[in-house]
């Protein structure tokens, strides 16, 4: 009997083009490039695959185009083990495209939604019933803010834990969420949302959206962990982990696949945050957002494994 956590990914698929530079060009700048890479990624599958090399149980729902990339991208996934059967495959729309540059320790991100902006709502009616099977769906916001709406209107229905990711950044309905169990932003995603100024406490942004309904905020604070508070609770901050930076790009998605892996575990929310601080230090030690994603044997082997067992 497989008891592994059951995770459905609700999300976006893009072709990630790295370029890696000394420094970023200031504007009507050009400079010169060191490396240019060809890497799987998107926020929904950069999540995806996390939360497979942690040992859910991972079923993919998104689309991609009938082209080069879209083959590509949906192989990577089925080398994880990740279900596939559900990403669709468009011959009117080119697959999603990420111009990620790297400089300087940190990374700057186009994206190109391509196929992403045609996963929508009918597609998860088809897949209603592997949503009554997870325990845990997990969004964000690459893809239609209406698809997003009507996945967690969906998982409601059958009970489902929601995480929402609210990346990239945009404005959303307090109806929205008030529906989400865990809403991860970071700084700049938290401020936006709120309407609070970046500099404003952690605290304050925070406690807005739990005014809003939300069951439980936890915002990411890159190097510094992360922060969360529940419902009636009160604000917790979790430190960081001191590590050899190679490339931040997937920070963010590993982080939330550690959450919602160990929430779907049934782990507290404390353990859940901590577990999930060390999978995103560890996942920046590597190159590529989906190539960095550690395993569940790799974070126990780095942090010790009595607490994430």
């Amino acid at each position: 009997m497989d008891l592994r956590p059951k995770i459905i990914v609700i999300g976006s698929l893009n072709m990630d083009l790295v370029v890696k530079a000394v420094r970023a060009p200031g504007r009507g700048e050009t400079v010169m490039g060191q490396e240019i890479h060809f890497i799987p990624g998107g926020k929904g599958a950069n999540q995806a695959v996390g939360l497979a090399r942690l040992g859910a149980e991972t079923t993919m729902i998104g689309a991609v185009g009938s082209d080069a990339f879209g083959e590509e991208l949906k192989l990577a996934l089925q080398k994880d083990g990740i279900n596939t059967s559900n990403v669709k495959v468009l011959a009117s729309e080119a697959t999603g495209v990420a111009s990620i540059l790297l400089a300087e320790g940190d990374n700057s991100i186009v994206v190109v939604p391509g196929a992403n902006a045609q996963c929508l709502p009918e597609d998860l009616d088809r897949c209603e019933d592997i949503i009554t099977e997870a325990d845990l769906v997990l969004l964000q916001l690459e893809i239609p803010l209406m698809t997003v709406e009507y996945a967690v209107k969906l998982a409601r229905k059958h009970g489902k834990a929601v995480m929402l990711n609210p990346a990239p950044a945009q404005s959303l309905s307090e109806d929205l969420i008030s529906k989400v169990d865990y809403l991860t932003p970071n700084r700049s995603e938290l401020a936006l949302i709120t309407g609070t100024a970046e500099e404003s406490s952690i605290s304050q942004g925070i406690r807005r959206l739990l005014d809003l309904g939300v069951s439980c905020c936890v915002t990411t604070l890159g190097a510094e962990g992360a922060a969360f508070r529940e419902k009636g609770g009160n604000l917790v901050n979790v430190s960081g982990h001191r590590v050899s930076v190679v490339d931040t790009t997937g920070a963010g998605d590993a982080f939330n696949a550690g959450l919602a892996f160990a929430l779907a575990q049934k782990k507290s929310i404390q353990e859940a945050v901590e577990f999930a601080v060390q999978v995103s230090a560890l996942a920046v030690t590597k190159f590529g957002a989906q190539g960095g994603m550690p395993t569940l044997a790799e974070v126990e082997e780095h942090f010790g494994g009595a607490k994430n067992k």
